[in-house]
């Protein structure tokens, strides 16, 4: 066998047990309330949101956090002059902060959707809404994931 060989099997080894390792290793990066805080921020600055309007709709314990069901509805007018811009989704537990966005416009009617997240922990989620005159309405709600769907 030749020294091109062995270097070549060596490289394939090194770089396999690598992928391995890599995908083997827990993601160790967690979201935290702080970060969900500091992206709160940049979206709507020093304002202090307002509580109400939104109505977050989740489940209190979701057995599969691969595909939790979720709603969210912002009471609005949705008048050419009062509607709502963007409602934002966090999750604090999750690898990054962000999980949705969506923008709206007079035109759509109401703020309404729904949507699946997948959640990696125990967490809360956090709703985020802006209007159209620059008001910032916010709502939070926690979530229990189980493992298994076992309870615990």
């Amino acid at each position: 066998m030749s020294n091109n060989n062995i270097a070549r099997r060596n490289f394939l080894l090194q770089a396999g047990s690598g992928v391995v390792a890599l995908s083997l290793a827990p993601m160790s990066a967690r979201a935290t309330p702080s970060m969900v805080e500091t992206e709160i921020k940049k979206l709507i600055g020093d304002k202090m949101p307002g509580d109400g309007l939104i109505k977050l709709t989740l489940p209190a314990i979701a057995e599969n956090a691969s595909v939790v069901p979720m709603r969210v509805r912002v009471e609005s007018p949705m008048q050419p002059d009062n509607y709502v811009k963007a409602v934002h989704i966090f999750a604090d537990g999750n690898p990054l902060p962000g999980v949705a966005s969506y923008r709206f416009g007079p035109q759509n009617g109401r703020a309404e959707f729904s949507l699946r997240i997948r959640l990696a922990k125990t967490q809360k989620i956090v709703a985020l809404a802006e209007m159209s005159d620059g008001r910032a309405f916010i709502t939070r709600q926690e979530i229990k994931v189980t493992l298994g769907g076992c309870g615990g």
